[in-house]
């Protein structure tokens, strides 16, 4: 399923923050993650775009209670500004270096992450499923303008098409989203009837995903212009196939090494012998030594998970750990034990009285 973190989570701030608070923890997030201060920092980027998306939401009364309501599914087709709209209100060209005219009609699109449940044994060996994710794609009909066929959306008669207008703080003077057109510079009079103007349709698009051998809970796929569309004509965003290993019923990975359990007859421990270990490729027979205590883990060297060079590299072990068991059915054999030896106790003294009695005739004959 394609998931969004929750915008309050996002910020670090409770579902009734003011604005004031929603804009002070922003201001923190977007000062230690923002690209200008982090290059080549693909997590910051993230985290950035992230806290950039979920401030403009909770900053705007009107999106905030839609997200209140409805969570993420209200506010499709409302679409987020790029860096100029909510950067520049905060920090005016700090890091951009100026200038930043009409930049919010162009909008990227929203990142989406999928979480792809694999089986131990496909984590291991690698797969290539087929995946669906809805997204939202450019109508086809109005070619992403969200203006009727035939007709184009016209200029902001407040911001003269710059999607921003200039607002006096005290001494200072910040740059905002126009309130109008809502930073998208442009009006549409007559609304696409397919896509009621947003410019953007929801779609199901399949994907084949080659997943490597040896990933793990957690590992990332990414899928560059996958996700969302962006508005305007902006660049559609990325898809995240998160990587989530089900529990196996038998085996318990750590990195590269594997963890069973086995358990074995109380006889074959004490007096030794062969036992089935089960592994990945099937069972195998490893033979105990005698006298072999319980709890004891065996190593099996090259039968855990190959893994990449950035995990270490190699192929990990599997440990089993054996576990001694009592005879399966210990009562009954006690129990046909105890009945014997009354049995025999009987006889033995049936024997005794017989011996008596012949002695004691033989006497009196005698």
């Amino acid at each position: 399923m394609v998931t969004k973190r929750d915008y309050y989570e996002v910020l670090g701030v409770a579902w009734d923050a003011s604005e004031q608070e929603v804009k002070r923890a922003y201001r923190r997030m977007a000062m230690k993650h923002h690209p200008d201060r982090n290059p080549d920092d693909a997590t910051s980027e993230e985290k950035f775009k992230e806290a950039r998306e979920a401030a403009e939401v909770l900053m705007d009364s009107h999106k905030r209670g839609a997200y209140d309501q409805f969570g993420h599914a209200g506010l499709e087709g409302q679409g987020f500004g790029g860096f100029g709209s909510i950067v520049k209100a905060f920090f005016g060209d700090i890091f951009s270096g100026g200038g930043g005219r009409g930049r919010s009609q162009v909008q990227r699109g929203s990142d989406l992450k999928y979480i792809l449940d694999l089986d131990l044994e496909e984590a291991v060996r690698g797969t290539n499923p087929k995946i669906k994710t809805p997204t939202q794609v450019e109508c086809h009909e109005c070619r992403g303008s969200g203006a009727k066929k035939g007709t184009a959306p016209t200029v902001c008669v407040q911001c003269v098409g710059m999607g921003q207008v200039n607002a006096r703080l005290g001494f200072f003077s910040i740059q905002q989203a126009c309130p109008r057109c809502r930073g998208a510079g442009k009006m549409i009079a007559e609304p696409c009837r397919k896509c009621r103007g947003h410019g953007r349709v929801e779609q199901q698009k399949t994907l084949s995903v080659e997943v490597p051998p040896g990933v793990d809970t957690g590992d990332r796929i990414r899928f560059s212009g996958e996700g969302e569309a962006g508005a305007n004509g902006g660049p559609a965003g990325d898809l995240y196939v998160q990587v989530n290993v089900r529990a196996h019923a038998i085996f318990t990975r750590k990195g590269k090494n594997l963890y069973c359990e086995v358990p074995v007859n109380l006889v074959d421990a004490v007096l030794g012998g062969e036992f089935q270990v089960p592994t990945l490729d099937g069972l195998i027979n490893l033979k105990i030594p005698e006298e072999f205590r319980s709890g004891k883990l065996l190593r099996l060297r090259g039968k855990g998970v190959n893994v990449t060079q950035d995990r270490g590299g190699g192929i990990g072990d599997l440990y089993c750990r054996v576990v001694m068991e009592p005879p399966v059915k210990a009562g009954l054999v006690m129990s046909a034990l105890a009945m014997t030896a009354l049995v025999i106790s009987a006889l033995v003294i049936t024997a005794l009285i017989i011996t008596g009695l012949v002695i004691t005739v033989l006497s009196i004959i005698a």
